[in-house]
């Protein structure tokens, strides 16, 4: 009989501000584990909130053996920890930067209500078992999400902003990102006649991920099923799971099967030619595919299929070098669309800026962007900028259709 634990620790410090007023300070620490035992192909499981005695933990999961979920592989050993953990704020740090950059928005930008929280959070996420493996990681992050509403608007909200850092917290960032994305608000302009969408590289992708799921693909249920060795999108596309030090963001550098990549990292799409699905080792075995060590940590149950840390390949240029004197619309506020089942994408989006890659020049009319998969990452993919502070994010600049709202 073996044994295997998962567990994670956060821990959280949080300044509310609710309407241009500081409200609350919470913390708290949350550790969640999971215990395994594994006995003639099957697994029993006890999830455990808040702290546990490994033999009382492993004595109710030896327990739930009798309800026969089958896990009939092996455990991976291999030992390994990496810690990301820079400078954190402390409690005392952090409340001294809320109300010095809450004061800021309200004396610098006076027409806006604000609302969100100044955060530090810590982490910690360890797997163990007694086939030898020992995998985890720390890391840890200061943070701020703020919504604004402007005080003519009769919206909830106009529009947010968020920023991360690992080494204690920049207010002249901040600031800046604060000062282009307040600044112009009341300045309207038109919709340019060639509409390039300025988005963080993920916000777009969520279809083409569910698309290389290795069962769908199996299945046909995939739009991309059939397709694998086959050249499909951009040139400039390449797409691949990569968990090297330098992408680790608050995640593992292994799946909940306890497999490691090589050099951390794994492609799916090369120079827009699909190369493979994901699949974890259950998923591998059911349709013969490969197994790409793709499981989530499922604290309940056996793993579950689709741990992917997708990054698209970003080009060594800033969104403003890539537009190179065009310019780009930035949605802020969107929702009510998205994919459908054909791949065919529209999106209301209810607030968004002009913005030449860098400086935001003015807030365009409501209107509607529409694309498709196949458009939005071929013909249509213009690429993906190198990471920048003012934006928080790699940004995908990708052509699409507008349309009335």
């Amino acid at each position: 009989m073996k044994k295997e634990k998962y567990t994670t620790t956060n821990i959280e410090a949080e300044v509310h501000i609710v309407e241009n007023e500081i409200v609350s300070f919470n913390k708290f620490d949350k550790t969640t584990t999971s215990f395994r035992v594994y006995d003639n192909g099957f697994v029993g499981v006890h999830y455990q909130l808040g702290k546990m005695s490994d033999k009382e933990g492993y004595a109710l999961a030896e327990k739930n053996l009798e309800l026969k979920r089958q896990y009939p592989f092996d455990l991976e050993n291999g030992v390994r920890e990496l810690d990301k953990t820079e400078k954190l704020l402390t409690d005392e740090q952090l409340m001294k930067k809320a109300k010095a950059e809450l004061e800021y928005l309200l004396k610098t930008h006076p027409d806006f209500t604000y609302s969100g929280t100044f955060y530090v959070n810590s982490y910690f996420e360890q797997q163990k078992n007694s086939a030898g493996m020992d995998y985890q990681v720390r890391d840890g992050h200061n943070g701020v999400g703020i919504t604004f509403k402007h005080k003519d608007s009769k919206d909830l909200d106009d529009g947010w902003f968020s920023l991360n850092f690992r080494n204690g917290f920049s207010s002249a960032k901040f600031r800046r990102m604060a000062d282009n994305y307040l600044s112009n608000f009341t300045k309207m302009v038109e919709l340019p006649d060639e509409l390039i969408i300025m988005l963080p590289d993920w916000n777009l992708s969520g279809k083409l991920r569910d698309s290389l799921n290795a069962e769908k693909l199996a299945l046909g249920t995939s739009l991309l099923s059939g397709k694998i060795g086959e050249k499909v999108f951009a040139d400039s596309l390449t797409i691949c799971h990569n968990v090297a030090k330098k992408n680790i963001w608050m995640n593992t550098f292994w799946d909940a099967d306890g497999i490691v990549h090589k050099g951390d990292k794994l492609c799916y799409i090369k120079n827009g030619k699909i190369l493979r699905g994901y699949a974890d080792k259950r998923i591998a075995e059911k349709y013969g595919v490969e197994c790409t060590g793709s499981a989530y940590h499922n604290y309940r149950d056996i793993p579950n299929n689709g741990w992917v840390n997708f990054k698209i390949t970003a080009q060594k240029k800033t969104p403003k070098e890539i537009l190179n004197g065009k310019l780009a619309v930035l949605p802020v506020q969107f929702s009510g669309g998205g994919f459908s089942d054909t791949g065919e994408y529209a999106m209301p989006v209810q607030m968004a800026y002009l913005t030449d890659g860098e400086k935001i020049l003015g807030r365009v009319p409501p209107f509607t962007m529409r694309s498709n998969m196949f458009d939005m990452f071929g013909n249509d993919f213009i690429g993906v900028a190198k990471y920048m502070t003012l934006w928080n994010a790699n940004m995908m600049l990708v052509k699409m259709e507008a349309g009335k709202l």
